[in-house]
């Protein structure tokens, strides 16, 4: 029998262009072996990691039995709650889905909000307090929903569902803003330094996947979607802590690319230069470069800097 194929570690760490090129990264790639790119951005770069059998990814689902573990055959629709602002050329979306909400936060606003998700034959579910879910009739034709990423910091408008099948949507969506921009808890989020949550983002239509493929044995990191992944694939998932990333081996992924840069730096970076010391470490970039590094590599003193 062939000896089974172990993996490299895989390291996935914010876009290239958010480390400064003072950074000691750009020594350590500077020793590693270029690769081709892989995918860009957070979905595309989950997806690659996960086989999940379906395109675009059925987020919903697949965060709705994470959460609540009810998904079975039905369709689901993230309604995630966000923060939208007016400017001068439009409406930008600037948070979603991590409002830092407490429960009775989230179920007030669901207690508002529920009767026109029913009369649009939607049932409203508050997964957790950052997570929204809408439970959709059997056989309802939808439109393209953008994923928050490719909206946040742009004008709402271009990114909202369109055609035909999209109306109602929109509809629903502006009904939706009136009532949260009216809400008490707004006034208190506001009166408190807090972002108000005055609309939801709706995404990542599907129904859950039989099952899910990765070529990881484990995972580390704190992302819900990331998480619901592992759990379909049935392989092994642990909490971001710095005892789990100095413990992570040959055939994980660690989840990084969340983190701001100065974090990874100040928290993180001398547990992954220890990684690299004792094994090989694929290290991807949300951006889409990736490098290879070899324990040997850092006797490679000739190469310098990639500044």
């Amino acid at each position: 029998m062939s000896a089974a194929v172990i993996h490299p570690l895989e390291l996935w760490l914010p876009a290239l262009g958010r480390f400064d090129p003072t950074h000691p990264l750009h020594r350590w790639l500077a020793q590693s072996d270029r690769l081709e790119a892989g995918p860009q951005g957070y979905l595309d770069g989950l997806a690659g990691y996960f086989d999940s059998g379906a395109a675009p990814m059925p987020v919903a689902a697949l965060t709705r039995e994470l959460l609540a573990g009810d998904a079975g055959e039905a369709t689901w629709l993230c309604a995630d709650p966000s923060w939208v602002q007016p400017d001068m050329t439009g409406v930008r979306l600037l948070a979603c889905g991590q409002m830092q909400l407490l429960m009775d936060e989230a179920r007030e606003f669901a207690d508002t909000l529920r009767p026109v998700f029913d009369e649009a034959g939607v049932r409203l579910e508050i997964s957790a307090a950052d997570h929204w879910h809408l439970r959709l009739s059997p056989g309802l034709e939808l439109p393209d929903f953008a994923a928050p990423e490719q909206a946040l910091g742009e004008d709402l408008y271009q990114h909202l569902p369109q055609g035909a099948e999209g109306r109602r949507w929109r509809v629903l969506i502006n009904e939706v803003q009136v009532l949260l921009h009216q809400h008490p808890r707004n006034a208190a989020r506001s009166a408190a330094g807090q972002p108000p949550v005055n609309s939801v983002w709706l995404w990542g239509a599907g129904t859950l996947p039989a099952r899910v493929r990765s070529r990881f044995g484990g995972v580390v990191g704190d992302d819900v979607l990331l998480t619901a992944l592992a759990e379909r694939a049935k392989i092994l998932h642990q909490p971001r802590t710095p005892d789990s990333v100095a413990a992570a081996r040959e055939g994980w992924l660690v989840d990084l690319q969340d983190l701001p840069v100065a974090d990874i730096e100040h928290d993180w970076w001398p547990r992954l230069q220890a990684l690299a010391q004792r094994q090989t470490v694929r290290i991807s970039f949300a951006s889409g470069e990736r490098w290879l590094h070899l324990p040997w590599h850092r006797w490679r003193f000739w190469r310098g800097s990639r500044r």
